[in-house]
């Protein structure tokens, strides 16, 4: 391959969530992903977790299968090519290798992609290339890198063109000794200068100067390193160090722009508003309260959660307060009065009140899990409050009162019954087939114990205050459950779909006795 790209930036993202953070107006920062999956465990929950932010952002990637050299057989060849690697192994490990990686192809093709390995590729725009390596022999490194520079400059070359406005997005904000409060910044367009003015996006812009900018040593980490390089200017794409003052109230994920006069400044203030008020969703007063840790983050919770159709009331970047317990307080739809933090701390203050208020706070560092546990929750709560009306209806249904078990004839009548279809519970009336109230269960007891129901199919004892048996009752009678209009009419317009045949049928064996009546 020919190189004509001037070089590759990576960006080592833990899961998903520093990938969102990267965010930049259209989409990711990232023009290609690198998936890296353990060839030995496929496909885990981070992974899924992973490939639905790719989809998301419609970013191109090829899958890194990763600890060839844990393969059972595998003889490592130190920094080979994998080709040249897999030819010199056994036919058992490379089996075992094609066995591995034909899983990886099945589990993305369930997840809508089509993949083969990198060299069996027809045509690169439309499969995903898997590249078996090992970060710690050095195996497959070199086509992997091969494979990113020539998708690199085949696919992306009309989009690898830099402006003469630097652009950037924060990474992370932290404090460095000799510095103070500094920005990890990725510059993913033009350049920046020591003493360029510095826009930051907020709710309301910030405006600097840079004081100091500073990289890494080389082959060192951004993010851990503690030497850094004094330079005078910076070309994009590059991760780098900013100091400057004024950073107090930044926050990871806004956008950058750096302008080198002051006159430029506005204009800059206008762009970088335009970025945060891209994050826009529709306001409803009942819905839900979203808090995250970065606008990214905010920004994919916020399509997520448009997606699933579930309202926002308030969707801001920071930890949970007393004012966001506050405002899901005013929300009068019960599943809707909660928060959901991702990946943000909830102040004491606000965990007393929501525990007062009775306000649900859901936490989690992994957006869709979040989202899961909410709906999870939702169902839960809406089959509980389906079960508290059920528990207030009047079910129907019908019972025998079985010969040679009559207990005691009145005041109370004890009998043993065979509940023939629906549910019987204490205090329901019962009707005779001629529509005369007979009288109501007082208890249910099976052997010998109290209940609180009885179910089609059981053989139960029941006492009632009202009838004596052998006069208004008698073994052998049929009765039925004296259900109210109202309660019927809540059963078939609610819960129809809980009602089997058999309740259908006792419902309308009702209508035809109380219609005689």
């Amino acid at each position: 391959i020919k190189l004509t790209v001037p070089g590759l930036l990576f960006v080592d993202t833990p899961g998903h969530a520093a990938f969102v953070t990267l965010r930049k107006r259209g989409g990711a920062v990232s023009d290609l992903a690198i998936l890296v999956i353990d060839i030995n465990e496929g496909f885990k929950e981070q992974t899924d977790e992973s490939l639905k932010i790719l989809r998301e952002y419609k970013t191109p990637f090829v899958v890194a299968a990763t600890k060839i050299d844990r393969i059972t057989g595998w003889k490592p060849l130190e920094n080979a090519c994998f080709v040249d690697s897999f030819n010199r192994q056994s036919e058992l490990a490379r089996e075992e290798l094609e066995k591995l990686l034909y899983r990886l192809v099945s589990q993305l093709a369930e997840r809508g992609f089509d993949s083969e390995r990198f060299d069996r590729v027809e045509d690169f725009t439309k499969q995903v290339a898997i590249i078996p390596c090992s970060g710690k022999t050095g195996e497959g490194i070199p086509e992997l890198l091969a494979i990113l520079c020539g998708l690199a400059q085949q696919f992306l070359k009309d989009r690898l063109k830099v402006s003469e406005i630097g652009r950037g997005t924060i990474l992370e904000v932290k404090e460095v000794r000799g510095f103070g409060l500094t920005i990890d910044v990725i510059l993913y367009d033009g350049s920046a200068r020591r003493g360029d003015y510095l826009v930051i996006g907020g709710k309301e812009p910030i405006v600097t100067k840079v004081k100091a900018l500073l990289i890494p040593r080389p082959l060192q980490e951004l993010r851990v390193e503690k030497q850094f390089e004094h330079i005078e200017e910076i070309h994009a794409a590059a991760g780098i160090k900013i100091a400057a003052p004024n950073l107090e109230n930044v926050i990871a994920g806004s956008p950058i722009i750096f302008v080198k006069s002051e006159k430029d400044v506005e204009r800059a203030k206008a762009l970088v508003q335009a970025e945060i008020e891209e994050v826009e969703f529709s306001k409803e007063i009942n819905g839900v309260i979203v808090k995250a840790d970065t606008l990214g983050s905010l920004e994919a919770l916020i399509k997520l959660l448009s997606e699933e159709n579930i309202p926002i009331r308030k969707a801001e970047v920071g930890n949970v307060k007393k004012d966001d317990v506050i405002e899901a307080s005013n929300v009068s739809d019960n599943l809707r009065k909660v928060i959901l933090a991702f990946n943000v701390k909830v102040l004491e203050d606000a965990k007393t009140l929501a525990k007062d208020l009775k306000i649900e706070i859901f936490q989690n560092n992994i957006i869709y899990r979040l989202i899961e546990d909410y709906k999870e929750w939702c169902f839960k709560r809406k089959e509980r409050e389906i079960q508290e009306k059920l528990e207030k209806l009047t079910w129907p249904a019908k019972i025998k009162l079985l010969p040679g078990f009559v207990f005691r004839a009145s005041k109370p009548a004890i009998v043993g019954v065979e509940v023939l279809a629906g549910r019987i519970k204490p205090k329901v009336w019962l009707l005779r087939k001629d529509g005369k109230e007979v009288g109501s269960i007082k208890e249910i007891q099976k052997e010998g114990k109290n209940i609180p129901e009885a179910k089609a199919g059981d053989k139960v004892a029941i006492s009632m205050e009202e009838p004596t048996i052998g006069r208004q009752i008698k073994e052998g009678d049929m009765l039925w459950v004296n259900v109210p209009e109202k309660d019927l009419q809540t059963l078939l317009a609610e819960f129809r779909d809980k009602l089997t045949e058999a309740d259908m049928r006792v419902i309308e064996e009702l209508r035809k006795i109380k219609s005689k009546s």
